[in-house]
């Protein structure tokens, strides 16, 4: 029973890690794995009822006291895991490789049953590179966390070291097993076990049953999903992230490589060496693998607009290849055999692969919940695939695409110049053939970089025509400006819903898809579920925007009209936190790539709609600025307003603040796991001192934690509470937290920032943008969203709204509702 999870987890006809039952004789054996996974960690393995309890130390053990390193409790490993030393295959839990760090014997000081039960273990090590006392203590557990996590703690000893002492993990990073550090087992080609020596490769591998001999065809035409509204849910199908990029097939063939659009075109030279070497170098004569080719935006996800861009720019360095099926292997076919079969040989193909390389994980949970997830990623979305099904090309029901948001291939059949750039598009004229015809769909202006804009304009302005392509007379509107074009190019258009005129509602362009002919496209059917489109009617707003095509993001191609675009659609989540409070404005007039500057006060020339409000306390009566309506919003839009940060008090109480903000602000060299970590010690605070809080990200590098006041306190008291949680952090921890500004201290550690709760002192509102490559906002989140997948750049304009649509409820909802009053005694007594 006790090796039930760990024996669960692990596949042992592919990892050479050892299957064991608990053992009968009782020893002190301990060990320490340094293990090089999805973040290298140190596993510390202690002997007790015939079993490896076990810790994950994230940063590694510390021979400095005040070092206190977080230790995740995982499951119990067999005694054979002691002596284990090499690689686990890419896809299999732990994936990566391991080597013996530390191993010797350990000692209870007091009953060690009840240290572990107690939460507090204390016990001595004698080690090859560890000595000394030692403490484990566990941590209080958070709400839904289902892992405890403790401190590993060195004791005050003659075995501990000061901080300007050499760190024992860079002094002594080899293995005490083989001597070999982690590069060297790694980079042997596939593997090395302890157990076995070198891993051969494994031509003679099980061949997935089904499979037959076949002579290695030129292509096989891809299967392709069904569009429906809900993931599948019930046993029998596994589900895969849905890839933002071009769908390839790769041919191998005795070291030549050739990447095959679905239609059987050749696309090698399109992207670089680094994916096709790849590929060359995998341990087969002959494959044909499905995949996607993707580039990774700041985010993490792949996004498909950063891949154009890439193209467009003709760089090369971020293509990344997510292999997601083998349809042929080595003189065999296996589209007969069964998709888990067919997966499993892939990742056994992918093991030890380059970095450009990645093998498609996937999941066996229920459909909706994976589908739910990936939508509060914002990724696109989910596709769910029969585990027993066959590879039968075309389009069928064994394969279901369920995506997050609306999104889909237009016809383009005329442009608009741009009014702000020469021989650039402004905007596309789309449409959808419909029996035969094309049908007019209505426009998209934002989405293109600038050099997309240039490209898209070269290559319309050769297939210009007099005459509309369009079925059906235009109205004026719809033919103001527009230069026809022949409709053979494909754009891929992301957009919120259709009109009832058939019309696209704030779409955005987010390539070409050379991939697809324009003959093949019709509007598909709804993807999103009926429950995600409640509410998605977006604010309209009078503001008329003057060069609306201006390039705010190059790099991810957000005009002037993109961004109100935005602001329309998350009106509705922002408002509470933007209306009738101080503003101060960070403006680009042309963009993020140019000269901004700070505004705090109003401007010659600004919109109406922007209010203006005297400080009673600013001598040289400059007006404050506010706004009131969504019209305000736009109007700042228009005056080239790319950041918005707001006062922590409200306009009818200008000396009252009504919340608090703790900006965690880390050190470049700070892991993102230790940023959420200490959001959470924030909100212990917060909360002990009985103010809710919540968290969001800053769309920079950081979190905000705020906390929702009544106006009661003023700013000495507020400011002066924010202080004293900063400076109590530092006390208790001042290798993890800093509370003073200064950049030259902070290396490896956090600034708790309480400096944004000072009169006139500002922090960036919820889902505001950033003047920030990849056009980032800062997003509120539930506390359950603190997790490694979502770090501070992680939404952005393009994926913002994803995100919100699929939503069963707005976490800052009750940010308002949940104010309390801080209680000023309590306040001062913490200072």
């Amino acid at each position: 029973m006790a090796l039930d999870t760990y024996n669960k987890k692990r596949d042992f006809t592919r990892t050479t890690e050892p299957k064991g039952a608990p053992a009968k004789q009782r020893g002190n054996s301990f060990v320490i794995q340094k293990h090089d996974a999805r973040r290298l960690h140190y596993d510390f393995r202690i002997e007790m009822d015939g079993v490896l309890k076990s810790w994950a130390v994230t940063r590694g053990p510390s021979l400095v006291p005040s070092e206190k390193r977080l230790a995740v409790h995982v499951e119990d490993h067999p005694l054979d895991y002691g002596d284990f030393e090499g690689t686990i295959p890419q896809g299999e839990y732990g994936g990566g490789t391991v080597i013996v760090w530390d191993r010797g014997t350990w000692t209870p000081i007091g009953d060690a049953d009840k240290g572990l039960n107690k939460g507090h273990l204390e016990f001595e090590l004698k080690g090859e590179k560890l000595g000394g006392r030692w403490h484990l203590v566990r941590m209080a557990r958070r709400p839904r966390e289902k892992r405890d996590n403790w401190l590993m703690v060195k004791g005050d000893d003659d075995a501990a070291r000061t901080e300007s002492d050499p760190d024992i993990l860079e002094e002594r990073p080899e293995s005490v097993k083989t001597g070999r550090v982690i590069a060297d087992v790694e980079g042997e080609d596939p593997g090395w076990s302890s157990k076995t020596g070198k891993i051969k490769k494994t031509p003679n591998a099980p061949v997935p049953k089904g499979s037959k001999k076949a002579a290695m065809p030129d292509f096989i035409p891809p299967q392709l999903a069904t569009l429906k509204p809900q993931a599948p849910i019930g046993k029998g199908w596994v589900h895969e992230i849905k890839f933002d990029g071009y769908r390839l097939q790769a041919r191998i063939e005795e070291g030549k490589v050739v990447l095959l659009t679905r239609s059987g075109l050749d696309w090698t030279h399109k992207f670089g060496e680094a994916v096709p070497k790849a590929l060359a170098s995998l341990p087969a004569r002959q494959a044909i693998i499905d995949g996607e080719l993707v580039v990774e935006a700041s985010g993490g996800a792949s996004d498909f607009s950063a891949l154009q861009a890439d193209l467009s720019e003709g760089r090369n360095d971020r293509f990344v290849y997510y292999a997601f099926d083998l349809l042929h292997l080595d003189g065999r076919d296996l589209q007969a055999a069964t998709l888990v079969d067919r997966k499993r040989a892939l990742a056994d193909l992918l093991n030890n692969a380059p970095e450009a390389l990645r093998y498609s994980e996937h999941f066996e949970e229920d459909g909706d919940m994976v589908l739910r997830h990936a939508c509060r990623l914002s990724l696109e979305g989910v596709v769910s695939k029969r585990a027993t099904g066959k590879y039968n090309p075309g389009r069928g029901r064994d394969w279901i695409k369920s995506k997050c948001g609306d999104r889909q291939e237009m016809v383009i059949g005329g442009f608009v110049p741009s009014s702000t750039y020469k021989d650039a598009i402004g905007s596309l004229v789309l449409g959808v053939f419909e029996d035969g015809k094309l049908r007019h769909a209505g426009r998209v202006g934002t989405g293109f970089s600038r050099a997309v804009a240039e490209d898209l304009f070269a290559r319309l302005a050769k297939l210009e025509r007099t005459k509309s392509p369009f079925s059906g007379k235009l109205d004026a509107s719809a033919r103001r400006d527009v230069r026809f074009v022949d409709p053979k190019l494909v754009a891929e258009v992301e957009f919120r819903d259709w009109t009832a005129d058939g019309r696209l509602r704030h779409a955005s362009f987010r390539g070409l898809r050379e991939d697809k002919a324009a003959k093949e496209v019709v509007r598909e059917g709804v993807a999103s579920p009926k429950a995600r489109s409640k509410s998605r009617e977006a604010t309209p707003s009078k503001v008329t925007l003057t060069h609306p095509d201006r390039i705010y993001w190059k790099d991810a191609g957000v005009t002037k009209e993109g961004l109100a675009s935005y602001y329309a659609q998350v009106w509705r989540f922002m408002a509470p936190h933007l209306v009738s409070r101080p503003l101060a404005l960070l403006r680009c007039p042309r963009g993020i790539t140019e000269k901004c500057f700070f505004q705090k006060h109003a401007w010659q020339g600004m919109s109406k709609e922007i209010l203006t409000v005297v400080d009673p306390k600013d001598d040289d009566e400059n007006e404050l600025i506010a706004i009131d309506s969504l019209d305000g919003l736009i109007g700042l839009v228009q005056g080239a307003v790319l950041e918005i940060h707001t006062w922590q008090a409200a306009l009818d109480d200008l000396e009252k603040p009504d919340q608090i903000v703790m900006d965690l602000d880390p050190a470049e060299d700070v892991p993102w796991e230790r940023v959420q970590d200490a959001a959470r010690q924030v909100r212990e605070r917060l909360q002990g001192a009985g103010l809710p809080a919540f968290v969001k990200t800053t769309g920079g590098k950081g979190l905000h934690v705020v906390a929702s006041l009544k106006p009661k306190a003023d700013w000495k008291a507020v400011k002066d509470f924010a202080h004293a949680i900063a400076d109590e952090m530092e006390a208790d921890d001042p290798d993890q937290f800093i509370a003073r500004a200064s950049k030259a201290d902070r290396r490896g550690r956090i600034f708790v920032d309480y400096l944004r709760n000072g009169r006139g002192a500002t922090a960036i509102a919820p889902y505001a943008t950033r003047a920030r490559a990849g056009a980032t906002v800062s997003m509120p989140l539930d506390w359950d969203e603190l997790v490694p997948s979502i770090g501070a750049d992680h939404f952005t304009v393009v994926n913002a709204m994803t995100r919100l649509d699929n939503l069963r409820s707005d976490p800052w909802a009750d940010f308002r509702k949940a104010a309390v009053p801080l209680d000023v005694k309590k306040a001062k007594g913490r200072r």
